[in-house]
């Protein structure tokens, strides 16, 4: 072999590295054991995040939303990017908003998430470019039962699909090559709350003759269903589960056309199905009324996951204050199959506990909704709750998303009425109480407006980081269904309180006396982190007991 062969295969070979180094470091989704995380320069990622308005990702706007975002913490901003302004006319773009979006953010060290309002914002076509709002007849509306044109674009026409996957295919080739060595954009969300605000389904001749034909074998297959028409095979349902399946694969499609661009994660957002009030006289709300008829609401899952795999996420968007719902909500998101992610919700003070709730169930990432300056809230204020969540999980946010990914870490959050939680671990349970003074002899109380909330991860088997809000947390031996009591005890050998600094902890004092009696005690608005160690004393001394 010649120098000069030697060098070409050695270029080659360095390139081909080069390539594969590439593509191991696209922020991408791991999944183990049942847990997800999302990997961002070869590590999990805690998405600390933010979403801006609806009509912030402007020039004039975009000075009035960093401070915003500095002041809450975060680590990842929510952005959208508009369809209408990024192709003007057909084929010719602009991303002179996105630029500008991408280099803010890096700007203030934050990651980004791009949301793509194309075809759908809230269940309607608010974003789409002039030149398809005024051709209804290239690019079809839906058509109500009764015969209204909608302002929606009809999910079954392969003209509107086309026109969105051009759109965002474009929109993906130049992340790429503004961002592929850099990651500032870690996760794109495709459409926003998709679905039909106005009807329970396109009743359009072309959609009708879909909807009268025999249901797709691979979606019948997916869900273990016999083979018929869609009124058939879903009965009462089927008009909403057909607007699903329309909707899932227009956006498949336009999901898979983006990744073969560049292959960032890829969720939707879903404004999820509440329950109606009682004094409506029903048991459920209505498809196409109370919200977007074909999302991926809570009943429609399995139809979206089955017809859109290039969608690695549904993630709910959850603005309500019933805890209960919150908890249902989680349950039925984070499944074996869909990674754990609220893409928005509320500003009030329960979503400081909701970000909890969520972190205990394996949440990738977290983001409240309108956090900027612009006054559309008439307020200044970033969420105070959240605020103190990000300021306290942010110096670790790295060893929290790893301890999470890797089943170690569990959160404690206050309900009502009960004042005391129990964490189990490898051999140890934490109790964490909620609520001062928890004076000697008497339960928690709790507090007053149920905002308690404590995370414990264990580090070893002896070893705990806990930290939290007007919570205290402490250790015993755990019990052992169906085995007799052990003899032991256990007792704090050392509380250093202190914080992670570039991935090494780092102890700025020890805790004991009034912070360390009857267990790690975290008062108020306070925030502090403590890394535990724990050793075993007997619990009685049985030469004594035996006399």
């Amino acid at each position: 072999m010649t120098h000069l062969s030697r060098a070409a295969t050695l270029l080659i070979v360095l390139c081909s590295l080069s390539l594969y180094s590439f593509a191991d470091d696209i922020p991408h989704l791991e999944k183990k054991d049942g847990r997800f995380a999302l990997i961002v320069d070869g590590q999990p990622f805690l998405m600390l995040g933010a979403q801006i308005n609806n009509s912030s990702s402007w020039a004039s706007e975009l000075p009035k939303v960093w401070p915003a975002l500095e002041d809450m913490h975060v680590n990842t901003v929510e952005a959208p990017v508009y369809w209408e302004t990024m192709e003007p006319e057909p084929g010719k773009f602009d991303f002179a908003n996105v630029d500008l979006l991408v280099n803010g953010a890096r700007e203030h060290h934050l990651h980004l998430v791009l949301l793509w309002f194309g075809t759908w914002k809230n269940g309607q076509a608010h974003y789409v470019p002039e030149w398809v709002k005024t051709q209804p007849e290239k690019y079809p509306r839906e058509i109500s039962s009764y015969g209204k044109v909608l302002d929606v674009l009809s999910p079954n026409s392969e003209t509107n699909l086309d026109a969105d996957k051009t759109a965002f295919s474009a929109l993906m080739r130049h992340i790429k090559e503004i961002d592929s060595a850099q990651h500032t954009v870690i996760m794109i969300q495709v459409e926003n709350e998709s679905g039909s605000i106005g009807s329970v389904r396109d009743f359009s001749p072309a959609a009708q003759k879909d909807f009268n034909a025999q249901v797709p074998s691979s979606l019948v297959n997916a869900l273990h269903l016999t083979s018929g028409t869609w009124s058939k095979v879903f009965g009462a349902d089927a008009d909403e589960r057909f607007a699903a399946y329309s909707t899932a694969r227009y956006i498949n499609e336009v999901a898979r056309a983006g990744k073969a661009e560049y292959s960032l994660p890829m969720y939707c957002n879903v404004w999820i199905t509440y329950p109606v009030a009682a004094l409506e006289n029903r048991d459920h709300p209505s498809p196409g009324q109370e919200y977007p008829s074909g999302g991926p609401q809570q009943g429609n899952i399995g139809i979206w996951k089955a017809a859109a795999p290039s969608i690695d996420i549904l993630a709910p968007d959850f603005y309500s204050n019933d805890v209960a719902l919150y908890h249902k909500t989680v349950a039925a998101y984070h499944r074996d199959d869909n990674a754990l992610f609220i893409p928005e919700t509320g500003r009030g003070p329960n979503f400081g506990k909701y970000f909890f709730y969520a972190l205990g169930h394996g949440a990738i990432g977290f983001s409240p909704f309108g956090v900027d300056y612009t006054g559309w809230w008439g307020t200044e204020k970033v969420p105070e709750s959240m605020s103190e969540n990000y300021s306290l999980v942010g110096p670790m946010d790295r060893e929290i998303a790893k301890l999470n990914f890797d089943g170690k870490l569990q959160t404690a959050v206050e309900q009502k009425g009960e004042p005391r939680q129990s964490l189990h671990f490898d051999g140890v349970d934490a109790i964490v109480s909620f609520g001062f003074p928890q004076r000697d002899g008497e339960a928690p109380p709790g507090t007053a407006d149920d905002h308690g909330r404590a995370i414990v991860a264990q580090l070893g088997p002896s070893e705990f980081l806990v930290t939290g809000f007007d919570a205290s947390v402490s250790f015993k031996v755990a019990d052992v269904p169906g085995a007799a009591a052990k003899n032991e005890q256990l007792e704090i050998l050392r509380a250093d309180e202190g914080q992670y600094v570039d991935g090494t902890w780092q102890t700025s004092r020890i805790w004991n006396g009034d912070q360390t009696d009857r267990g790690l005690n975290f008062r108020g608005p306070k925030q502090s982190v403590i890394r535990i160690r724990l050793h075993v004393l007997p619990l009685y001394d049985q030469s004594v007991r035996e006399r």
